[in-house]
């Protein structure tokens, strides 16, 4: 599945087309809240506290609507592409499906992927059932994953999706530079151990806490953490994953100016640059070996050979001479004829 090419009939349309159109910085995600025709009072005490949470990039929706997000999911589509908001978060109720809370993401007005979960009633609590102070509106918080089942290697598909979901739910704008005093709270997600049965299966935790600085007598402060709510114990429903056109086009990064990583050259501990060259097979029966200066004979070497030889010739003489008299003294054939007398 691809995404339609839109082409602009007007200049009104262009420009509308032209603020929708990616861009090499994008804007920061704005969540969409929302709830169904049928939902309980406490899916929507919790959308009010997650979109309290999420604020400023957050919108709510008050009015009922009637959508079954996996069998026609063309209303959250239009609600996204109206509102710019990629994120969405549907609370709805059934007997078979009760305290339902739907995540969505979308791209280019298209659903990419969505995760359904199931609230546990009897251990929800609410942000207006802890006392004390909360975070401030607009702050990044701090996210923690405990547990194996989180693994992107070998991990189960539906923790990694809700991994990857509230990670960009909660991500907000990005931050060049991170302030002590804006870290004041953080959100944790622990997978139950073990798999389970029936109900008591794919059980995620989610926690909130507060951060607490207080005097420790020393340089650095002692930080304490406090629950602050809201507290929910959601079980993974059903899970719908992204399309591999649709990721592929969502995962794209608009080329920069910035210089791009060279390949095989990487840089050690001392700050040397170490290359790594890749070569085919080399055939020496086609070597050039003449006039070669990596194969040419130092004088010295020359020298040395020569000595050599006239040394090897002086020997071969010797032996010669040595066996001519050996040969004299063994008493050998005389050539040398009589002489006759008259």
């Amino acid at each position: 599945m691809m995404l339609r090419d839109i082409k602009p009939k007007s200049a009104r349309t262009a420009r509308i087309l032209a603020k929708r159109a990616p861009l090499h910085n994008e804007n920061s995600k704005t969540a969409l809240f929302l709830r169904s025709t049928t939902s309980s009072s406490l899916i929507n005490t919790l959308l009010t506290d997650l979109h309290s949470l999420k604020r400023p990039l957050a919108i709510r929706f008050t009015k009922k609507n009637l959508i079954h997000p996996f069998e026609d999911a063309s209303s959250l589509e239009f609600f996204s592409e109206k509102n710019d908001a990629s994120l969405l978060c549907f609370g709805s109720h059934s007997k078979k499906r009760p305290h339902c809370l739907t995540f969505v993401r979308c791209f280019g007005g298209k659903v990419l992927d969505m995760m359904e979960g199931i609230v546990q009633q009897g251990t929800a609590r609410t942000l207006s059932q802890f006392g004390g102070a909360k975070c401030r509106v607009g702050t990044k918080p701090l996210l923690s994953f405990s547990g194996t089942q989180f693994d992107e290697n070998g991990g189960e598909s539906k923790f990694t999706l809700a991994k990857s979901m509230f990670i960009d739910f909660f991500k907000g704008g990005d931050a060049k530079e991170v302030d002590v005093e804006g870290l004041q709270w953080m959100v944790s997600f622990t997978a139950a151990e073990g798999s389970g049965e029936g109900e008591k299966r794919d059980i995620m935790y989610i926690r909130c806490w507060r951060l607490v600085t207080k005097r420790s007598g020393q340089r650095l402060p002692r930080v304490e953490v406090e629950e602050m709510g809201p507290r929910i114990d959601l079980r993974l429903g059903r899970v719908r994953e992204a399309d591999e056109g649709i990721l592929k086009e969502a995962l794209k990064r608009a080329r920069t100016s910035e210089a791009r990583p060279k390949k095989n050259v990487e840089t050690d501990i001392v700050g040397d640059k170490m290359g790594r060259i890749h070569l085919g097979r080399q055939d020496l029966d086609e070597l050039q070996t003449r006039k070669m200066k990596g194969l040419k004979r130092s004088r010295n070497a020359l020298a040395e050979d020569n000595g050599e030889e006239e040394v090897n010739d002086l020997d071969l003489v010797s032996e010669s001479n040595d066996a001519s008299k050996d040969d004299d003294d063994s008493g050998g054939i005389d050539s040398k004829r009589p002489r006759l007398d008259a």
